[in-house]
């Protein structure tokens, strides 16, 4: 069995075929966490979740980038899918959504510069924004006992001031969901006791290296579909059915069995999200 430990089939994009997507994946033995970006896409995850009783799972929180006013946009094979972005975050809302049983995480959660603005004064504003953001899911998590899913663009080095300064007693529980930073990062990550979480990049970046560093009981694997396609499957929509890609190139990297991969990656999840 592999666990595709970030997933969004909660998009647009799966719309029309959710059902053959999660047969699929049942067939091929893949549980899958689909994970929130915004209220809505949290919401329809856990109702997908709930529909299943068992392997399919939910992560519910406000992306960095969802944030603000006017919308966001994603686009994938052509496809624009629009995202009315939410002025605030509504605690008491999410925290509904994240007592169900089928939510394991909170997520993903953290902070993009990706989109930052220009000036100082705005650019600090924007930070501090998705600083408060940040913590405020934190607190979340902590009150309902459930690990994050991190986010992190462009902004490790303040993602990693922050976990150590704001919030140094709390130890909260997690994957830093996509990694691509410096090996220094990793090592200030795992020492604070998260997880990696490693996806279709690593086809794209030279990551071999700190793939090769990283303890194997500190690495997840993941899909971040419909984005993200890996270079052996036929569809330009990525699906959690192409996680076993991420797990047989992380066993080339390390030179060890396939098999010892996806037991230990999904031992991992299973520990990290308490699901069984």
């Amino acid at each position: 069995m592999l666990i595709d430990t970030h997933a969004h089939l909660n998009l647009p994009p799966f719309e029309k075929d959710l059902e053959e997507v999660i047969k699929r994946c049942r067939e091929g033995n893949v549980w899958v966490i689909n994970v929130g970006t915004h209220y809505e896409d949290s919401k329809r995850a856990v109702e997908i979740a709930e529909k299943y009783s068992e392997g399919i799972f939910a992560a519910v929180g406000l992306h960095p980038e969802h944030l603000g006013d006017g919308v966001a946009k994603l686009k994938l094979n052509g496809e624009e899918y629009i995202i009315k972005r939410e002025k605030q975050f509504d605690y008491e809302k999410y925290k509904k959504l994240g007592k169900s049983p089928k939510v394991v995480a909170i997520g993903e959660i953290g902070l993009d510069y990706w989109h930052k603005p220009k000036t100082k004064k705005k650019l600090a504003e924007f930070k501090q924004k998705q600083k408060e953001l940040l913590l405020e899911q934190i607190k979340l998590a902590e009150e309902l006992n459930l690990p994050i899913i991190f986010h992190c663009r462009l902004a490790h080095n303040d993602l990693i001031e922050v976990l150590k300064s704001e919030i140094p007693n709390s130890k909260p529980k997690g994957v830093i969901h996509c990694f691509t930073g410096s090996w220094e990062q990793a090592r200030a990550y795992m020492d604070m006791g998260f997880y990696l979480g490693f996806n279709g990049l690593i086809f794209r970046l030279n990551l071999d290296e700190i793939i090769k560093k990283t303890p194997l009981e500190k690495i997840l694997i993941e899909t971040d579909c419909p984005f993200l396609t890996p270079p052996q499957a036929k569809s330009g929509r990525n699906e959690p059915i192409f996680v076993r890609y991420i797990a047989q190139k992380i066993a080339e990297i390390k030179k060890e069995p396939l098999k010892k991969i996806m037991e230990a990656t999904t031992k991992n999840a299973m520990d990290l999200f308490k699901i069984d």
